[in-house]
């Protein structure tokens, strides 16, 4: 007898296919640089996928490129729909899969609110997203994946989350339109509650401990939900074909605790 592959559980068999599952394919990542981008790169370099990285700053990308291994790199701003066009009309082969982390939630009561800033941030949000979408058709193989990272922040009203919630509300609007345009390529997205990443810490600076600790104490998953969390659900939705116009909430249950 030569090997034991034949003789292995059938869920230890399957766990190693997936393991390289995304192998011979191709994954965009968008705001690559740090946080849950980075680590979904990681993980689709960890299940056999080649990754094109992208994102705004040069220094930190070809920090974090050294420890990817990309097949190539990218420096944009993504809420440049100009650059977006060219990004995509630029690649020289099709991909399998585009996913984007960048952008961020706008949070300040309505008496703090510039007016200009706030219809910049949420046109260029939406811009963004729709630009992802426009220019990468033609470029994502069938039944490939978008996949936008939204949040669940907005959900339950509150004194300065006007903006968020609207943004909240929109994404899974959109989502499910585009699945149904761009079909049979599948998009998705992602909300996520509070996540561990080098973002969260620098916006709450000398609080971050203190909400780590409020959050392992109060969540039913008794920790917090780090990038490698929402990685591994960008990574299956990307394997899972049957997934399309959906919003996926990732929050470790912090939506079913009372305000």
């Amino acid at each position: 007898m030569t090997g034991s592959e034949p003789n292995q559980p059938e869920h230890r068999r399957q766990h190693q296919d997936q393991a390289q599952d995304l192998a011979g394919q191709t994954v965009v990542v968008i705001g690559a640089s740090s946080g849950m981008g980075l680590e979904t790169a990681r993980q689709v370099r960890a299940a056999g996928g080649q990754v094109i990285m992208v994102a705004r700053d040069p220094e930190r990308l070809e920090r974090a490129a050294a420890d990817i291994l990309p097949l190539s790199t990218a420096t944009l701003d993504a809420t440049d729909t100009d650059r977006l066009q060219r990004f995509f009309g630029e690649l020289p082969h099709p991909v399998d899969h585009v996913i984007s982390t960048a952008g961020g939630p706008l949070y300040a009561p309505l008496a703090d609110l510039d007016l200009a800033e706030t219809g910049r941030h949420f046109g260029e949000r939406l811009a963004m997203t729709l630009g992802i979408a426009k220019y990468s058709r033609g470029r994502v193989r069938d039944a490939g994946t978008l996949l936008f990272i939204g949040g669940t922040g907005g959900r339950r009203p509150g004194i300065g989350r006007s903006v968020t919630a609207a943004m909240t509300a929109a994404l899974p609007a959109l989502t499910a339109n585009l699945a149904l345009e761009l079909a049979p390529i599948r998009v998705n997205l992602i909300a996520a509650g509070f996540v561990d990443t080098p973002l969260s810490a620098s916006l709450l600076g000398d609080r971050i401990e203190a909400r780590r600790e409020e959050l392992r104490a109060s969540l039913p998953i008794r920790r917090v939900v780090g990038p490698q969390d929402v990685a591994a659900l960008a990574v299956h939705i990307m394997r899972n074909e049957a997934l399309t116009g959906a919003t996926y909430d990732i929050d470790g249950g912090q939506q079913l605790l009372p305000q």
